[in-house]
């Protein structure tokens, strides 16, 4: 179980701000976005690593220890996190759709956060903070949205320092995080960024994976990234800092999703779905009416509560629409629950919803026949896939580790977090949880439809086609004939969705 190692000691003194025109007192607010890392920074309890710049983001500030991506996958969780609206709402959360020729238009309806901060002064920016670039902020950062856009309709500069005298500024500043290991130049900047390299003896794998070199070294290498990040982090602090900033910034920090291994990025389990989210702000930027004491908060949110929670501290009117929530203040609603979805990613077609309440944990997965690991060209050249099918071929998995393996999914699952923090033990057919399972089927079907969850009918061919160009392109037939008869495959599945509505 995730646990938090400082004592809620630090006061926040706080001055009400303007609901008025934009001044220059009000603050300005900075999102680092972390790419692919879930919660294994030293504040939540990973021993293996050194990371006191975030320690201290969340030491000073506010821990949300319950928060949860909406989408477990980049491209449909960013879209999210950019409007404050559910992926699954406006359209956008099939992975790196309107990519081909068929574009998604995000309804009117929906106004982008950098845009609702335009129009109410601030100068707007999003940054690919790069450490061992000569000035680490002269790039544009990572989008991804799922729908058409303009950059320059969303941004006026990668970083801040275009404003004009006493303007405030959004900002986001993308790290990126987990992805570090999977580029040699990239890793190559870690190995010589940080003081002491985690090895592959310090690891402890959670339950569901085998201590195969192929794991242990990659989750050691990840772990070398998680501190690297910090190291970033520290500097994006301290640009602030020497900039005279940081007395009149709030600063958001989480990740987009979990970490990109087997049972990670793409799924629904925590280890996907689960993220890091620390609120930091300056004495006296936060509205009087949030309790100082409650640096550590256990209630269930969502990331998109951050958009919504950005614009109330910065005084601009919350559209009505919006789903995410702010976090503070009077106008604060708690969540029962929180919803993860997760649909097509690239070539594969999925379905799956999650709900986390309480304790536990509800998954129902739509493509009960298909298995957990449908053929993902993504996924599968990760360099522990094909050793984690050897093993499982072999026979030297044990059922714990073959769990992810199985061709064939259980059609809901449900999990007691409270005693089973690796969702290994599933409870769903156990009868004494019927009448709970009962009430999460209802909870999931009431948000499907109060949400309009577009998931729930089936992606045109057409669309899915324009996605999938390139796997059906005389070439891969060519290279990876096995991943055009999975798409063929995917595509026969969503005929037999829209004939049998299954």
């Amino acid at each position: 179980m995730q646990k938090v190692l400082f004592p809620a000691v630090f006061l926040f003194l706080f001055a009400p701000y303007s609901n008025g025109p934009i001044l220059a007192a009000q603050p300005n607010i900075v999102w680092i976005v972390v790419e692919d890392m879930s919660c294994h920074f030293g504040f939540q309890g990973e021993a293996c690593v050194k990371t006191p710049n975030v320690d201290k983001l969340a030491r000073e500030g506010i821990v949300f220890s319950n928060a949860y991506i909406t989408a477990p996958v980049c491209s449909a969780a960013r879209s999210a996190m950019i409007t404050g609206m559910y992926q699954t709402t406006i359209g956008a959360h099939h992975h790196r759709s309107s990519r081909g020729k068929i574009k998604i238009d995000l309804p009117q309806k929906y106004p982008t956060i950098p845009e609702l901060f335009r129009d109410a002064g601030y100068y707007t920016c999003n940054v690919e903070f790069a450490g061992s670039q000569p000035t680490g902020f002269d790039r544009f950062g990572k989008e991804d949205y799922n729908f058409v856009y303009k950059r320059n309709q969303l941004y006026d500069g990668p970083d801040w320092s275009g404003r004009k005298a006493g303007q405030p500024f959004f900002a986001q500043v993308q790290l990126r995080g987990g992805k570090l290991r999977n580029v040699d130049k990239w890793y190559d900047e870690v190995k010589s960024g940080i003081d002491s390299l985690v090895t592959s003896t310090d690891v402890k794998l959670p339950p569901y994976y085998p201590p195969h070199p192929a794991f242990l070294e990659d989750w050691a290498t990840y772990l070398n990234s998680v501190q690297y990040t910090d190291k970033e982090v520290g500097l994006v602090i301290d640009r602030l800092s020497k900039e005279n900033l940081l007395d009149n910034t709030i600063i958001f920090f989480l990740t987009d999703h979990g970490i990109s291994q087997a049972r990670g990025k793409q799924f629904t389990y925590d280890e996907g779905a689960k993220i890091p989210f620390v609120v930091w702000a300056p004495k006296r930027i936060l509205e009087s009416k949030l309790d100082p004491k409650k640096q550590l908060r256990n209630e269930l949110i969502s990331h998109i509560d951050m958009s919504a929670t950005s614009l109330d501290l910065a005084g601009i009117p919350i559209p009505n629409l919006m789903q995410g929530r702010t976090l503070f203040g009077d106008k604060a609603r708690p969540r029962e629950y929180a919803v993860i979805a997760r649909d097509r990613c690239d070539e594969t077609v999925d379905r799956i919803r999650a709900i986390r309440q309480d304790n536990f944990k509800y998954i129902r997965n739509y493509f009960p026949n298909r298995p957990y690991l449908q053929p993902c060209a993504y996924k599968d050249a990760k360099p522990f896939m094909k050793p984690l099918r050897i093993l499982y071929d072999s026979g030297k998995l044990n059922a714990v580790q073959s769990l992810h393996l199985a061709e064939t999914r259980p059609k809901e699952e449900l999990y007691d977090l409270s005693s089973d923090p690796f969702e290994i033990n599933n409870l769903a057919s156990n009868p004494r949880y019927a009448d709970r399972i009962k009430e999460f089927r209802a909870t999931l079907k009431s948000w499907e439809v109060s949400t309009n969850d577009l998931g729930q009918t089936p992606e045109s061919e057409a669309m899915y086609d324009s996605d999938m160009n390139a796997y059906l392109s005389p070439r891969m037939r060519k290279r990876k004939p096995d991943y055009v008869v999975e798409v063929e495959k995917n595509i026969a599945m969503m005929k037999e969705w829209k004939a049998t509505g299954r």
